[in-house]
């Protein structure tokens, strides 16, 4: 991509930019009133255990995914723009996301577990599912359909339209790493005004160090954009799949004892904390290899395009070229 220098961005690329940030203030202000409402809206309303864990995600998934539909409406798109798609190629998706998440974890947290990095407890099985299954709609709501519509769903999508490859995947991300800290402001004001008990406003959660943090989220990132550009149809999907996977491994191997998730690790040694990450590149290999089979067998799409309603490309056919927006220079493939 080609443009004369004027010292300022050209007007498309500022549009650009200016839509993927959109994305991420939908977020932060949706998971920012979402979690400072739902306590004092459960506390009005009575509701106690799963029914009062549930509310905030319920009004994150309230507020963030009308909002990105109406930024569509108002471009003249359609859900298929962002990576959503038919029933049976959402499940394929979805299913590829936790497979592939899955089986990194378990491959890399086997190994720290061999090496002595990890000591499981006794695991306790109905005490496990009740928590997969509860946490698995908490974190549905709270975090993994608003923040992939939102982010790996609009703000990846615009990017791609103007942008190659590696730069809307960093630019995602960049996005992505806002919106935690964005959240809090939001959260802290939403809570001063309906008389809440405001969160510490901060990038990193309590007793995480940022760098850390940092670090940890930006491979998530990364690993998020890998899964959302994996799959040939509903790849967005494939981005929630991975989402909800690593969520609910973390909170079980790093956080299942406080939690009461049925089963938990001791870390031995303070480098296992390194094994997170690891089964996370271990994925974006993964993904890699689901990405090049998509484009074995012609089901690609390219950036930007949006199939008609109700259709699917062909097997071994071509992707249609985009035609939803076209810049001055045509974005490069990946």
């Amino acid at each position: 991509m080609t443009e004369p220098h004027t010292g300022t961005p050209a007007p498309a690329t500022a549009a650009t930019l200016l839509r993927a940030l959109t994305g991420g203030l939908v977020m932060a202000t949706a998971l920012g009133v979402g979690t400072a409402l739902g306590p004092v809206g459960a506390d009005a309303l009575g509701l106690t255990g799963f029914a009062a864990r549930v509310l905030p995600g319920a009004l994150v998934t309230a507020l963030a995914v009308p909002l990105v539909l109406l930024l569509l409406h108002r471009g003249r798109r359609s859900p298929a723009w962002l990576g959503f798609g038919g029933a049976g190629a959402s499940l394929r998706a979805l299913l590829t996301g936790v497979g592939v998440t899955a089986a990194a974890a378990a491959l890399v947290l086997g190994a720290g577990t061999a090496a002595g990095m990890l000591r499981w407890s006794r695991i306790e099985p109905a005490t496990l599912a009740e928590f997969i299954l509860s946490n698995g709609v908490v974190a549905f709501l709270l975090e993994a359909l608003p923040e992939e519509t939102t982010l790996r769903g609009y703000a990846w999508t615009s990017l791609r339209t103007r942008f190659g490859a590696a730069v809307s995947a960093l630019g995602t991300t960049a996005v992505f790493l806002l919106v935690p800290g964005a959240s809090t402001v939001v959260g802290a004001a939403t809570a001063h005004l309906v008389g809440g008990d405001p969160q510490p406003i901060g990038f990193a959660p309590d007793g995480q160090n940022p760098v850390d943090y940092l670090i940890l989220l930006t491979v998530f990132g990364l690993t998020l954009v890998a899964a959302r550009t994996a799959m040939g149809r509903a790849p967005l999907w494939a981005a929630i799949g991975t989402h909800l996977t690593f969520l609910t491994v973390n909170r079980i191997v790093l956080e299942g004892d406080r939690r009461g998730a049925g089963w938990y690790t001791e870390q031995t040694t303070p480098d296992a904390v390194l094994l997170v990450p690891a089964y996370l590149l271990l994925a974006i290999a993964g993904f890699a290899v689901c990405r090049r089979a998509a484009r074995r067998r012609g089901t690609e799409p390219r950036p930007g395009t949006e199939p008609r309603p109700g259709t699917e490309p062909r097997r071994g056919a071509e992707p249609p070229r985009a035609v939803a927006e076209r810049p001055e220079h045509p974005a490069p493939r990946a």
